[in-house]
C-alpha cells in the first residue's frame, strides 16, 4: 500500500509556483492596497498587531487542517474556544490556581474532542452533524456556567503573557510558530501524519493492512480539541474577560483559512504552510478594513468574498491534482 506523502522540503520552484494557492496573490494584492490607502498600515505597531490577530487564529486553523485531510469538519472549536476561556476564568475567580484551571479546561477539551472523534470515527457518524451538535452543547454550556454574563477580574497573569515579547517578538506569535513547527513534525515526519493523509485518500485500505484508522482518526479530533483548549490562554489574555460568545463564528474563518491555504475536502489533499497563507489573508483583510474603518459586519461579509475569489482563481489556474503538498 503507498500512498503519496507530500514533504514541503522537497518541492521544486516550479512545482512550487504552480502549487501556490490563489490567495497569495492576493494578499500580496491587499497588502499594496492597504498601504496605499493607509501608509501606517505596514507600520511597525500596526504588523505586529496583524501578527497578534493571527497568531489565535493560526492556533485554530492548524489542527483543523490536519481534520480536513482525513476528510473531516470540526464546526465546534470556536464554541470550543469559548466554553474552555469561561472554565479557565471562572475557575481562577473561585480561588483554582491557574494551572489548575488550565488542567481543567484541556480536561473539557480532551472530552468534547472525544466525543467527537468516537462518534464520527468509530460510528461513521458525519462530521458535520455530530460537531454541530457539540457546538451547541459548548455554547450551551457556556451560558449555564456564565448565565450570559461576561467574567473579569481573574488575573492579570494571562494579559502580561500576551502581552509579553521574545526579542521583541509577541510571545503568541512564537507559540502559534511553534505549534506549526510541532504539526509539521508530527504530519510530515511520522507514521501518525501519514496515515491522516491515507484516512482522507483511502481509510478503508488502512484497515485492510491492519492499521487502527479509527484510533488515528479519533486522535486528529483529540489533538484539535487539546490544541484548542490551549489557545483559551491567548484568547483570555486578548479580551481580559471571559464572554460565552467571545469565540462564536472563529471556526469559520478557521475552516476559510485552511481551504483558502489550498487543502481539499476530498483524498487527503493539503499542506500545512498553505493554512499559514490563509490565515495571514485572512488577518491582513480584517486588520487593513479596521485601518480602513470599515464596519465589523462588512468585514465577515469580505472574508466571504475573499474565500470565493480565491476558490475561483485557484480553479482557473490549476488542473485537478493529487497529494499537493
Amino acid at each position: 500500500m503507498t500512498y503519496h506523502i507530500a514533504d514541503e522540503n522537497k518541492i521544486g520552484p516550479g512545482a512550487l509556483l504552480r502549487r501556490t494557492p490563489g490567495v497569495t496573490f492576493i494578499l500580496v494584492g491587499m497588502i499594496v492596497l492597504f498601504t496605499v490607502g493607509n501608509p501606517r498600515f505596514l507600520s511597525g505597531a500596526n504588523l505586529t498587531n496583524v501578527g497578534l490577530q493571527a497568531s489565535l487564529l493560526l492556533m485554530l486553523a492548524l489542527p483543523m487542517t490536519l481534520i480536513i485531510l482525513t476528510a473531516g469538519l470540526d464546526l465546534s472549536v470556536g464554541a470550543l474556544l469559548g466554553l474552555c476561556g469561561v472554565v479557565i476564568a471562572a475557575l481562577l475567580v473561585a480561588g483554582w490556581s491557574l494551572p489548575a484551571s488550565i488542567g481543567a479546561a484541556m480536561a473539557v477539551g480532551l472530552m468534547v474532542g472525544a466525543v467527537n472523534g468516537f462518534l464520527i470515527a468509530h460510528l461513521g457518524l458525519p462530521a458535520f452533524v455530530v460537531t454541530l451538535g457539540t457546538m451547541g452543547l459548548c455554547e450551551g454550556l457556556s451560558l449555564v456556567i456564565t448565565n450570559g454574563d461576561p467574567i473579569g477580574n481573574f488575573t492579570p497573569a494571562l494579559e502580561t503573557f500576551y502581552r509579553s515579547t521574545i526579542v521583541s517578538v509577541p510571545v503568541p506569535v512564537l507559540a502559534s510558530i511553534g505549534l506549526y513547527g510541532l504539526l509539521w513534525l508530527v504530519l510530515y515526519r511520522t507514521r501518525f501524519g501519514n496515515y491522516v493523509f491515507a484516512i482522507g485518500g483511502n481509510k478503508d485500505a488502512l484497515h485492510l493492512a491492519g492499521i487502527n484508522a479509527n484510533l488515528v482518526h479519533m486522535g486528529v479530533y483529540l489533538l484539535c480539541s487539546a490544541t484548542v483548549a490551549l489557545s483559551a490562554l491567548l484568547l483570555l489574555g486578548r479580551t481580559n474577560s471571559a464572554h460565552p460568545s467571545v469565540a462564536v463564528g472563529m471556526e469559520f474563518e478557521a475552516i476559510a483559512a485552511v481551504v483558502l491555504g489550498g487543502t481539499s475536502f476530498e483524498k487527503g489533499q493539503g499542506w500545512l504552510f498553505g493554512t499559514v497563507l490563509g490565515v495571514l489573508a485572512i488577518s491582513v483583510l480584517r486588520n487593513g478594513l479596521n485601518v480602513l474603518s470599515v464596519q465589523p459586519a462588512l468585514q465577515v461579509v469580505c472574508v466571504g468574498l475573499l474565500l470565493i475569489a480565491a476558490l475561483l482563481i485557484d480553479r482557473n489556474r490549476k488542473r485537478p491534482s493529487r497529494g499537493m503538498a
